[in-house]
């Protein structure tokens, strides 16, 4: 049950949903807080709630022989779709998602999802409304995979990430870069030279790279 002092704020982010079931949520629902780098879920773990972002934002990716690969990133009043599935079909995860900044959830139980969906409708077209939102995304990062060079690539992800937090500069490691991207820490140091002798990027040292 979520607090009488945090109530006010949490309806706030929940104001798309039908007020009845943001009462439900506030009742039911559990307030948790991840610090950066948290991970929240992990391959071939069920899913035991269901979460919603409050603040913060949460990166979900696949991982394969010891790389990984960024599926899409899961921002304020947003859930997460592949655990919604993952609970529907009653499968453990098939992803990782970790918390990319100090994140507040929501978390919803997997055991109240199927009756919260009859008695709420609207939560079927929210669900679906992010299932296409995700389904644009993934054949967006297939055909950057497929038909674009790298260095397209990393400056479409540092791009994004710069609207995501509303700032120029982008606080990451070489070697996240490359486990984001699906390559290696060397070519990821190799494209940014590229990118920065092209003055499309600025390095300011201590994993900080400015995106021009």
């Amino acid at each position: 049950m979520v607090s009488a002092d945090k109530s006010a704020w949490v309806r706030r982010c929940l104001k798309a949903l039908p007020a009845e079931l943001q009462e439900h949520l506030l009742r039911e629902g559990r307030l948790a807080e991840l610090p950066a780098g948290a991970t929240l879920l992990q391959v071939g773990q069920y899913v035991r709630a269901v979460p919603v972002v409050l603040s913060g934002r949460v990166k979900v990716y696949l991982t394969m022989d010891d790389r990984r690969l960024l599926l899409y990133y899961i921002r304020p009043e947003e859930s997460c779709v592949m655990s919604f599935s993952a609970v529907l079909e009653g499968k453990p995860s098939q992803i990782v998602a970790e918390a990319e900044e100090d994140t507040a959830l929501l978390l919803i139980s997997s055991d109240d999802i199927p009756q919260l969906l009859r008695d709420y409708p609207v939560l079927n077209l929210l669900f679906f409304r992010q299932y296409q939102q995700r389904y644009a995304g993934l054949v967006d990062n297939i055909g950057q995979v497929l038909f674009h060079r790298l260095d397209e690539r990393l400056l479409s992800y540092l791009q994004e990430r710069c609207r995501l937090t509303g700032h120029r500069i982008v606080e990451v490691t070489h070697r996240e870069l490359a486990e984001d991207l699906g390559t290696v820490r060397e070519v990821i140091t190799r494209t940014l030279k590229k990118l920065e002798a092209e003055g499309l990027v600025r390095s300011l040292g201590d994993g900080a790279l400015e995106v021009c």
